[in-house]
């Protein structure tokens, strides 16, 4: 059986959900049986999202193999239950380098390198080695945009010499409603529809999102003018929950009518354990990413995961400003905070300002990445009295750096793809909350990261689980090359992790760490 393909592709607006439809509709295939894969495709010059600033484009998720990608890649892992890898991603900007290096190695035999067929022709061959019964493709931004156009033409030009019959077109389209004529207006979907069909794709189905239900009438203008039967186009207004979209997508059959036009046989029953309700529990991540909520997105779905409701983000940098009674009242309104992963110093000290309140009071926290690094920043200065502690990312002429760049990075000259990234083995200590949390001496977690614990010169800040200690030193519950996590023992739940655990969080498998974090929070 030749090897199908969904085709996601938006049109008026970025950022209305297709990332979460594509994921919704892979799930609904996968609960059918089917064998699915998925491949986003960013249009944007960059070869991936590594160095690009959260504030702008949400956060980077990192892979197994290490790959910096897309955040749409997390929606893909979230509801698939699978681990995606760099194959999963395509960027312009890896497109048109490996282009170019073709041709500077003659490759090319002397010919004009040409946007067709020579950049058409690297999209396609990247496509097609995407493996599975069927791979889902979102093509990113929105039909229109300069950037996606030649994306479009190599999907078109890969239906018309694979065959119709093995592609699928779904087009996402935005329906605003217009307050002062008090009626929906689809005219903009209309016309996006009409720019894909220009380009030669002829959307099989339509859908149509909105902030409230769509009417019936106005479906119908949608299916009339794109050409699509009407039974092929849907409304998904939104939801309270994104993780309701896989079943409302069942529910609409759509993974029926997909497979009646790709020829697909499909059985099996519908399992979707996603959170339904949520226990009130404020939890506060003391950010400084502020632009969009996608900035921390895996770290807030691994709360919501856990049956808590959404995090607050908190700004660190206001924190800083704030006195000793102002910031001590905002965090002890919050069950527990969660320092997360960053870059620069901006926002640092009303960080470590949080993190002091949080071990003085006894109010929950975990710190990740960054925010573990901050914990040992904190503790030096505060318990051990090294005054000026820091990490030389933040002065390089720290008296106390606890915090250091890794040997390896220090003769790196360029910031993309050079961190540690990706998977990692690493011990877990008995006798510690982490391995009680795990229930195993060795895990795997996801980092990135250029800093680390100084831990040869600054030895005496720390304590093996083995040895008697009270909150004197900080506790060492996991380590490899490097300190992996640290915790507190006399303290309701204080840990920090280098690592990303929020990362491998899965609808119905929220990590255990998390998991821990908020069951804490209940007693």
């Amino acid at each position: 059986m030749s090897r199908k393909y969904v085709v996601v592709t938006g049109g008026v607006l970025s950022g209305i959900g297709k990332g979460i439809i594509s994921a919704s509709i892979a799930r609904v295939l996968k609960e059918s049986g089917i064998q699915i894969n998925a491949l986003k495709i960013d249009p944007y010059l960059n070869v991936d999202a590594g160095t690009m600033n959260p504030n702008q484009h949400g956060e980077v998720f990192v892979t197994e193999d290490g790959y910096e990608a897309d955040l749409d890649l997390g929606h893909y892992e979230r509801f698939l239950g699978i681990d995606v890898r760099r194959t999963n991603n395509m960027t312009a900007g890896q497109i048109y380098k490996a282009v170019i290096d073709k041709e500077r190695e003659g490759r090319y035999l002397g010919g004009t390198v040409q946007m067709v067929p020579h950049v058409t022709g690297e999209i396609k061959d990247r496509i097609l080695s995407v493996e599975g019964q069927v791979v889902m493709i979102e093509i990113g931004g929105t039909v229109g945009d300069i950037e996606g156009e030649i994306f479009l033409e190599a999907v078109r030009e890969l239906a018309f010499e694979l065959g119709r019959e093995n592609f699928f077109f779904v087009h996402v389209t935005y329906v605003p409603y217009l307050k002062a004529t008090n009626e929906f207006k689809t005219k903009p979907s209309q016309q996006s529809i009409q720019l894909l069909r220009r380009i030669g794709i002829h959307p099989d189905m339509i859908a149509v999102r909105s902030e409230s239900p769509v009417t019936n009438n106005d479906l119908k203008k949608v299916a009339l003018f794109g050409g699509v039967p009407q039974d092929m186009v849907f409304n998904l207004p939104d939801m309270n929950n994104v993780y309701e979209v896989p079943y409302r997508l069942y529910t609409l059959g759509i993974h029926e009518k997909i497979a009646k036009a790709l020829n697909l046989s499909i059985s099996g029953e519908f399992h979707w354990d996603f959170p339904r309700s949520f226990s009130p529990l404020k939890i506060g991540i003391v950010g400084k990413y502020l632009g969009t909520d996608d900035a921390y997105k895996s770290l807030i779905e691994s709360i919501v995961l856990c049956g808590a409701e959404k995090p607050e983000v908190l700004d660190a940098q206001t924190l800083e400003e704030m006195t000793d009674e102002e910031l001590g009242y905002m965090i002890s309104t919050y069950d527990g905070i969660i320092i997360p992963g960053g870059f620069g110093k901006r926002g640092i000290e009303g960080k470590i300002r949080a993190i002091k309140y949080a071990r003085e009071h006894n109010v929950p926290i975990i710190g990740i990445c960054l925010g573990m690094q901050l914990m040992v920043i904190e503790f030096a200065r505060n318990v051990a009295g090294f005054k000026g502690a820091n990490s030389t990312e933040f002065d390089p002429e720290t008296p106390y750096p606890v915090i250091d760049l890794m040997e390896a990075q220090k003769k790196i000259l360029h910031l993309g793809g050079t961190m540690r990234l990706g998977a990692q083995e690493t011990p877990v200590f008995k006798n510690t909350r982490l391995y009680n949390i795990y229930g195993q001496e060795m895990i795997s977690e996801r980092h990135r990261h250029r800093y680390e614990v100084n831990y040869d010169a600054f030895k005496e800040l720390f304590a093996l689980p083995d040895e008697e200690v009270t909150n004197r030193k900080l506790v060492i519950s996991a380590k490899a090359d490097f300190v992996e996590a640290v915790e507190l023992r006399e303290h309701p739940f204080f840990i920090g992790v280098q690592y990303h655990p929020e990362l491998k969080s899965k609808v119905g498998k929220p990590h255990p760490l998390f998991r821990a974090f908020v069951d804490s929070l209940k007693k």
